[in-house]
């Protein structure tokens, strides 16, 4: 009875460190050795001019990386004093990898304690009549024996431009500050203590 309530501690301490590791990036600085990868980063370039960008893991979309970007742009401009930013250049890379492995399925998962026993199995097909599968011959049913996904990762980057007063009107790429903290950061997901 130990040893079953034992395995069964490790597997929950297993998921849980599986399940922390699987979040989308927060909205954090983005520093080397960070639990989450990924965040926010700027560089001043003249007294009131910013590149600000914000990078996300796999598991963060496009739309909140762009979100975060704008978010912290706001939040720039407001601690250096100012009360509007101008965005002037503005991009986003998407970064795809595809990975292609072998089904987990075909993967022998019975060993050599088997001897020559294989598991297999026979059904029926409509039009075909009855079929056999096994895992070393395969079968046109069971054809596809590669798992395939692709994995994003977007990082935005905009130069900004701060200025003080009223923000002007009509400017498309001009944003009240304080109005797009306002706005986004309810939406903010800032990492656990």
């Amino acid at each position: 009875m130990k040893r079953r309530s034992a395995a069964l501690a490790a597997s929950f301490v297993v998921l849980a460190t599986l399940g922390a590791c699987a979040t989308a990036t927060p909205y954090q600085p983005n520093i080397p050795g960070q639990q989450v990868k990924g965040g926010f980063s700027e560089v001043r370039l003249e007294a009131d001019r910013y590149r600000v960008t914000f990078s996300g893991n796999s598991l963060t979309s496009r739309e909140t990386v762009e979100g975060y970007l704008l978010y912290r742009a706001a939040e720039l401009t407001v601690n250096q004093g100012y009360d509007w930013f101008t965005v002037v250049d503005r991009q986003t890379d998407r970064d795809a990898r595809t990975y292609v492995e072998p089904d987990p399925f075909y993967r022998p998962w019975y060993g050599p304690r088997y001897g020559f026993w294989r598991p297999s199995w026979r059904y029926y097909g409509a039009g075909y009549g009855w079929r056999s599968w096994d895992p070393f011959y395969g079968d046109p049913f069971w054809a596809d024996r590669m798992d395939v996904r692709t994995v994003e990762r977007f990082e935005a980057t905009a130069e900004i431009v701060m200025h003080k007063g009223v923000k002007p009107e009509g400017d498309a790429h001009a944003f009240d500050a304080r109005a797009v903290m306002d706005n986004i950061g309810p939406r903010v997901l800032r990492p656990a203590p």
